[in-house]
């Protein structure tokens, strides 16, 4: 790449003499970046056992120990769950995305990144797209161990796969507010904790587990349009795992859980760029 490009000032790292346009550019330097995340992931498998392990904990813990205290209208627990359980374990994936961030600044890696001729954009696309497919290893393990557990989701092949897609979209949107947060930070312990304390009042504020119903009058506003509920109903739409949503609930749902993952994007991505461009610039 260094042959075909000129370095520039910072924040425009290389005009290409190729013909290629610089947008091409930056996604073939993204992927090279994503490339390396992910084998540097393949390269350690206790990590790779640590990402798996996690979820199938929460499975377990919420299907047999949980599972017979809760009751749901019109189901069975396990199939009201999982989709709960599939937005909750993309969501808590993303934080790598501020780990693996901190870790590489910490590292001096990013400062090696800064003299090459290469798209300042990449890195954090890069870093999304692999826990991309990080998370995606993960959404499989889970969906193994959820029809081992009793899952069994309905609908058509498309409305299964569809519901994936939304899957892999609430991964990559919080993934970018992940690395806002990484690159606010100055340490791994505090990217770690960042990473994750916005999150569980998301999550468990919402009907991923339990029904927005259950919980008092004062909480139930902020449950309901909570996006983790939004995102976790369309998937319970999609999959005809709760008999209570209608075609047109499921429809809305869906419509709120494009429109949450659109706003994420459009407001952390730009920002995400920006405060690295800074952190790079000083």
């Amino acid at each position: 790449m260094a042959a075909t490009a000129a370095p520039l000032s910072a924040g425009t790292r290389y005009r290409p003499v190729s013909g290629r346009p610089p947008f091409v550019w930056a996604i073939l330097d993204a992927l090279v970046l994503a490339k390396r995340s992910v084998l540097e992931t393949v390269r350690i498998p206790e990590l790779i056992m640590f990402v798996a392990i996690q979820p199938v904990m929460f499975v377990i813990l919420f299907r047999y120990v949980f599972g017979g205290a809760i009751q749901v209208p019109g189901g069975q627990y396990v199939n009201y769950l999982m989709p709960g359980i599939f937005v909750q374990t993309v969501a808590f994936g993303g934080v790598t995305t501020a780990i693996g961030l901190a870790q590489d600044m910490q590292r001096g890696i990013i400062d090696r990144f800064r003299s090459l001729p290469m798209s300042s954009s990449a890195v954090l696309t890069g870093r999304t797209i692999a826990d991309l497919a990080r998370n995606l290893f993960t959404v499989i393990i889970m969906l193994i161990v959820g029809f081992l557990v009793g899952f069994r989701p309905g609908g058509t092949p498309f409305e299964f796969l569809l519901g994936i897609v939304v899957l892999l979209g609430v991964s990559f949107a919080f993934s970018w507010i992940s690395a806002f947060i990484g690159l606010l930070v100055r340490s791994v312990e505090a990217a770690q904790s960042g990473g994750f304390i916005w999150l569980f009042p998301l999550t468990f504020a919402s009907s991923a587990f339990v029904p927005v119903a259950t919980m008092p009058s004062w909480l139930r506003g902020f449950a309901q349009h909570n996006p983790v509920s939004v995102l976790a109903d369309s998937l319970r739409g999609l999959f005809h795992v709760n008999p209570a949503l209608t075609t047109a609930d499921t429809r809305w749902a869906l419509i709120q859980s494009a429109a949450w993952i659109v706003g994420i994007l459009l407001v952390f991505v730009p920002l995400s760029v920006i405060r690295y461009r800074r952190t790079m610039a000083r």
